[in-house]
């Protein structure tokens, strides 16, 4: 069961992944359009990919990936670490989204820099991903101290305005 659940898990990473990496090509198309059918068509692609294949599968990433968390009980340093830059994609994958409900209004244009920019941060953190995911790093845990009660007070207060000397 837990190797279903896997294969599962990696087959949706695998499309989301493609799918976030492909959007800004898609967006970039814009640029080039004139006639309102070839827009229309752009758009139908475009909301299609996000919508119905990007946006499900990260759904079922996320899922899968959560049983997995409980099923193989992974509690590691690397695998937190982890976490921060799948939560960092989910951003990404909402900022996209929020590109396609504005992409299509008249006179809107997606910049090449942005293009550039989305493309190499998407990129950059799928690879830190992989990269932990493979290499398993030993990664210094946090002090246990941290998790005691009070510690997020000591932690903040050099810099909490609110606090008395």
């Amino acid at each position: 069961m837990t190797e279903l659940l896997k294969a599962v898990h990696i087959a949706a990473i695998s499309v989301w992944c493609a799918g976030l990496l492909c959007l800004p090509s898609l967006y970039i198309q814009r640029r080039a359009i004139i006639l309102r059918d070839d827009l229309h068509r752009l758009q139908k692609i475009v909301r299609y990919a996000y919508i119905a294949v990007v946006s499900p599968l990260a759904f079922i990433a996320v899922a899968s990936g959560t049983v997995l968390v409980f099923t193989e009980q992974t509690f590691a340093p690397w695998f937190a670490l982890k976490l921060a830059f799948v939560g960092l994609m989910a951003f990404f994958h909402v900022l996209m989204g929020l590109v396609v409900i504005r992409l299509f209004r008249e006179g809107e244009n997606y910049p090449i820099w942005r293009f550039a920019l989305a493309t190499v941060l998407t990129g950059s953190t799928i690879t830190c991903i992989l990269w932990l995911v493979l290499a398993k790093p030993d990664i210094p845990s946090l002090s246990e101290d941290i998790f005691r009660p009070g510690a997020l007070q000591d932690l903040v207060a050099p810099i909490n305005p609110w606090t008395t000397p």
